[in-house]
């Protein structure tokens, strides 16, 4: 064993990527055709470009707009404080951290660094809670873009049970990570992950008073943020262009109406779902999924979720989807939401690098069970109504 690891570290990395990527096309290209295989990876490319990313685009300036309106007039601290007494006895955090909760609602996983990076928002945590704000942050990520999104796809009860199903994800995942924490760290229990504030300071109190007109506040508060919303738009066209044309190329089949492949968009050679079916027992047990194919979906929003949001209308155009599995789509794709692509850079902006196994441990757990209670909440209202 330890002969063949050792010849194993001595192979170049540009040869195993060689050898991975080949045989990928190679495997694809020889069910689908060398020529039929290319022109499906680029017209379902295309497709998602134009019907997909830019639908997200839209959402996104439209929710970016929003949230900073709803930051420039006050509403995120009115949320804020309606939240805090929750955080102590649900998440074991300090009252302030739900308003990193409600600013990666309205915008995305990253906003909870910026707030880290406060002196006066950090200086209210333990260390082993400061580290937890990774797994607690990510729970909430986009997840104002996914409802709004799951809506226009027209379910409206659906989104909300996820919602529900994800703040419980979010409960696990957070509580698992600082248990971690402590275990590896005994002293990050009472350390302080900063110098202590005055008792009569506040995160959320802002001593600026603004003196320009309503009209002119709101006008600023809608462009700025409609902004930020093109810039999340445009983040997310590298994941949904060649996430999702990967992951819909291993996930459909040839079109049986034409009789085989033509290179049309959105055909590919179905791995996903023999492999799935293997053990399709196990989701339908514990995610309610009623057909193979919907696996896709949490296996993309691992990367990213605006990726796995652009399988959804065309899962729906094919009847793969139901209620239950927009509340367990919602669910799984707010609390995860591409946290295998965003957990390592967020602990590195923390400081704390060393512990992204465990907060990626944590969050896998925290986002199964997120789709689990997801699923079981929408069968008590199936049952109810």
């Amino acid at each position: 064993m330890e002969a063949l690891k050792s010849i194993w570290r001595k192979i170049p990395s540009g040869i195993v990527c060689l050898l991975i990527v080949l045989g990928l096309f190679m495997y694809m290209g020889s069910i689908m055709g060398a020529a039929n295989m290319l022109n499906t990876v680029m017209k379902t490319a295309h497709d998602l470009l134009l019907n997909t990313v830019f639908y997200l685009m839209g959402i996104c300036v439209i929710t970016g707009a929003i949230g900073k309106l709803f930051v420039e007039f006050g509403v995120v601290d009115l949320l804020e404080k309606i939240l805090r007494p929750m955080m102590r006895p649900l998440f074991n955090l300090p009252g302030v951290a739900s308003l990193g909760a409600v600013m990666t609602f309205l915008s995305d996983n990253p906003a909870i660094i910026s707030l880290s990076k406060d002196v006066r928002f950090k200086s209210y945590f333990k260390k082993y809670q400061f580290i937890s704000l990774t797994n607690f942050g990510t729970a909430f990520g986009m997840g104002l873009i996914v409802i709004i999104f799951m809506i226009g796809q027209g379910y409206y009860v659906a989104p909300f049970i996820g919602l529900l199903g994800a703040f419980f994800g979010c409960i696990v995942s957070t509580r698992l990570m600082q248990r971690f924490v402590i275990k590896a760290y005994p002293s990050y229990a009472e350390e302080n992950a900063a110098e202590v504030l005055a008792a009569d300071e506040d995160i959320t109190h802002n001593p600026a008073i603004e003196e320009t007109s309503v009209f002119t506040r709101t006008l600023n508060s809608l462009l700025d943020g409609g902004r930020s919303g093109v810039d999340v738009g445009l983040s997310i066209i590298p994941g949904v262009l060649i996430i999702s044309t990967l992951v819909m190329m291993l996930t459909f089949g040839a079109d049986s109406a034409a009789g085989g492949y033509t290179g049309a968009a959105y055909q590919g050679v179905e791995l996903l779902p023999r492999l799935a079916e293997k053990i399709n027992f196990v989701f339908q047990f514990l995610f309610g999924f009623t057909d193979s194919h919907q696996i896709a979906f949490p296996i993309t929003a691992l990367g990213a979720v605006g990726a796995a949001l652009g399988l959804v209308p065309n899962f729906m155009q094919q009847g793969w989807i139901d209620g239950n599995a927009i509340a367990v789509f919602t669910a799984i794709g707010m609390c995860w939401s591409g946290y295998l692509s965003t957990h390592t850079a967020m602990l590195d902006s923390l400081g704390y690098r060393e512990l992204t196994p465990k907060a990626i441990i944590s969050h896998t757990i925290g986002g199964l069970v997120a789709a689990i209670v997801a699923h079981g909440a929408f069968l008590v209202y199936e049952l109810l109504f």
